[in-house]
């Protein structure tokens, strides 16, 4: 008597991991690396402020290993610089680099927040940390955000609590050339 084999495969399924939404923004922000854009302030402008009038250019200056960098110029002011670090556990840390035009750190400076979870591809939120805290303590309620996709970058700031907002916007279809440096860099 022969031995029948029957044998049943059942289908393998294999489940792509999806990347957190903190790496899948990390990844956006990278293709930009090297190229500067234009922007205009869309919330929170207002005459005397040091934006109005002003041109503004973001400029995705370095992406090296876990950190971007990304200057934002106000005119001829380039004292500010916004730092990004890619943590160990996903997360995002947003720190506000600002500088004299000596290359010095300003008094205010380093202040910013980590997201609290791996947030979204295309947002991610940094509430303030206790260094800024510590150093802006009327800032202790501030909630920064970033959004990005094909088209376009904001940064946003909102003081909760109080009717502080600012927002700018920037063309990511439209590159611009950078002005230079940022200070002490």
């Amino acid at each position: 008597m022969k031995k029948l084999l029957i044998l049943v495969l059942f289908p393998l399924q294999v489940m792509a991991q999806e990347l957190p939404g903190s790496v899948m923004f990390w990844d956006t922000l990278q293709k930009h690396c090297g190229k500067a854009y234009g922007g205009e302030i869309i919330a929170g402008g207002k005459e005397g402020d040091g934006f109005m009038g002003e041109k503004l250019v973001m400029h995705v200056r370095s992406c090296e290993g876990n950190t971007i960098k990304i200057p934002f110029f106000v005119g001829d002011d380039k004292s500010r610089t916004w730092v990004f670090t890619m943590t160990e556990d996903k997360l995002i840390r947003l720190k506000h680099d600002h500088r004299l035009k000596d290359g010095t750190e300003d008094e205010v400076t380093q202040y910013g927040g980590t997201s609290s979870n791996t947030g979204l591809a295309n947002i991610q939120f940094f509430p303030a940390d206790q260094e800024t805290s510590d150093l802006i303590p009327y800032a202790s309620n501030n909630v920064w955000w970033i959004t990005v996709d094909e088209k376009s970058f904001t940064y946003n700031l909102r003081r909760i609590g109080t009717d502080r907002l600012f927002s700018v916007k920037f063309d990511l279809t439209k590159e611009v050339s950078t002005p230079g440096a940022p200070w002490g860099h």
